[in-house]
């Protein structure tokens, strides 16, 4: 493969001191031949100064690419100052760039090079507050949320363990933050590295600082077996677990709910105290993008991500497929070339995962993403990874490991919403930070954040966002500052503040299946 991309670091939304009530294009980067359409341009009107010697050709939905020059067919359409893929047809200044014009370039594999990090190093603010309000455990990890999770071995219990804690929130849900189930319907007919997936995930939920306590539910004669998921399960305070197995004992209801009662007693006596923004670790996460995720949500995460990361904390960060085309970016800022090799290898293997599979290795956007005004994998993965920051790259862990470095992390996983919020999680995220255009309901173990990237859909759906990054787009905003604000928005969330899932009660797992069913 060959593109116009080189290594370097992610683009910054600096907002022009001069624009309107609102912005109606942006161009992201200098080198960009397009431009975003902020709000529908309509057909034969000009573009907004500094623009006005262009008339849009067409009528342009709002997230959608225009062009700022004539494009010639095979030329390469430049945005976030990196080919996006290349035009398909001729095309002339003012037209509507999408589907119809513009294809990938990424095809096969890729010869990669190590030339040294070239990530700055990140100072943190003496402005921002330096604590927040957490629980600190027996193993030193800090925990945003004091609550008992009920962990399933296997799908066979699921009814059993909502029945639990359905039953035990009514007892003593007003003692502690919370009674919940994480059901799934994995654990049986499971082999090799796809039970080890299974149990791996599970493993690290039941080692999350965010439980102060945790019942784990087994049936007896799973695959995935009760003491080996407990094994698993390192570093855990053993007075705060209970399990046992339903075939074992006479009514399941009654011992979950008598263990329950034992490891409430004990979370009674947990204080939030102030802990080091170095005890933080945030979870970076997109869903239902559009074009201006990448313009706005996303940038604003990646600099909440700056911020963790100069105070020492833990970023995470997946959705292998989503770095595709822009890989090469977080390779200029692996700190070593132990940390590039294992980008390479991340990259690589995803993408044999797919041949594996007879699938495409470049089939993207979604339709949703489509709509939304994204039209190749480079131009969404460009986008995606403004989440990262620009951050060292500290360490690449694989699906159902936990982070252990401060900074930046690469974490293996899919796109998928559900199954990437959830391996965050058992990575130790105390926080998700979840970036979205389109809008989804879905909530996680960990506190999660939503983050629109444009204010219709917040003012459409306050029940579902948290923060409206389509701020960044308004008249005279500070992008620094309103990064400061919502950093201070986020101590409040790890000190207690509920977000928008937990009010709503969205709270849910998934596993990622990729191997046979018995």
């Amino acid at each position: 493969m060959s593109t116009e991309q080189k290594p370097g670091c992610s683009t910054r939304l600096d907002t022009p001191a001069d624009i309107g009530e609102q912005l109606q294009v942006l161009q992201v980067h200098p080198r960009d031949n397009v431009v975003v359409a902020l709000q529908p341009l309509t057909q034969g009107v000009a573009l907004p100064e500094p623009f006005a010697q262009l008339t849009a050709q067409q009528s342009i939905p709002a997230g959608h690419k225009v062009a700022l020059t004539n494009i010639a067919k095979g030329e390469s359409v430049i945005k976030y100052g990196f080919a996006i893929g290349a035009a398909t047809t001729d095309i002339k200044a003012g037209e509507h760039i999408h589907s119809h014009n513009l294809a990938t370039k990424l095809s096969g594999q890729v010869d990669y090079r190590y030339d040294g990090c070239q990530a700055q190093p990140l100072a943190f603010p003496d402005s921002l507050p330096t604590e927040f309000m957490g629980y600190r455990r027996a193993n030193g990890k800090v925990g945003t949320r004091n609550e008992l999770w009920i962990i399933n071995t296997v799908g066979c219990v699921n009814r059993a363990a909502m029945r639990v804690a359905e039953q035990a929130r009514k007892l003593y849900g007003d003692d502690i933050d919370g009674i919940y189930a994480f059901t799934h319907p994995f654990g049986c007919s499971q082999l090799g590295d796809d039970l080890d997936h299974t149990r791996r995930l599970l493993a690290g939920l039941i080692q999350h600082p965010n439980a102060g306590a945790v019942l784990v539910m087994g049936l007896g004669c799973e695959n995935n077996q009760l003491s080996k998921l407990l094994a698993a399960s390192e570093g855990v305070d053993l007075s705060r677990i209970r399990s046992f197995n339903a075939q074992q004992v006479e009514d399941e209801i009654e011992q979950g709910l008598a263990a329950v009662a034992e490891l409430v007693a004990q979370m009674r006596s947990d204080k939030r105290t102030p802990c080091p923004v170095s005890d933080l670790v945030m979870g970076m996460k997109c869903g239902g993008s559009d074009g201006l995720s990448g313009l706005t949500a996303n940038p604003l995460v990646g600099r909440i991500a700056d911020l963790v990361a100069a105070g020492n904390g833990k970023v995470v960060l997946t959705e292998t497929p989503e770095m595709f085309g822009a890989e090469q970016v977080f390779m200029a800022r692996a700190q070593n070339e132990q940390v590039f090799g294992d980008i390479v290898t991340l990259v690589n293997d995803f993408k044999q995962y797919f041949i594996d599979n007879k699938q495409p290795v470049y089939e993207n956007p979604s339709p949703g993403n489509k709509d939304g005004g994204l039209t190749t994998l480079e131009e969404k993965s460009l986008g995606a990874i403004q989440k990262g920051g620009s951050a060292v790259v500290n360490q690449v862990i694989r699906y159902g490991d936990m982070a252990s470095q401060s900074g930046l992390t690469l974490l293996e996983g899919p796109g998928n919403d559900a199954v990437s919020s959830t391996a965050l999680t058992a990575a130790g995220a105390t926080l998700l930070l979840f970036t979205t255009g389109r809008g989804t309901p879905l909530g996680f173990p960990a506190p999660t954040v939503k983050i629109s990237s444009n204010s219709s859909l917040a003012s459409r759906k306050p029940q579902w966002i948290d923060f409206d990054a389509g701020g960044l787009l308004q008249k005279g905003r500070d992008a620094e500052q309103f990064s400061h604000d919502f950093f201070r928005y986020l101590i409040d969330v790890a000190s207690g503040k509920a977000t928008r899932n937990e009010q709503s009660d969205n709270r849910e797992i998934a596993i990622w299946k990729n191997g046979v069913t018995l």
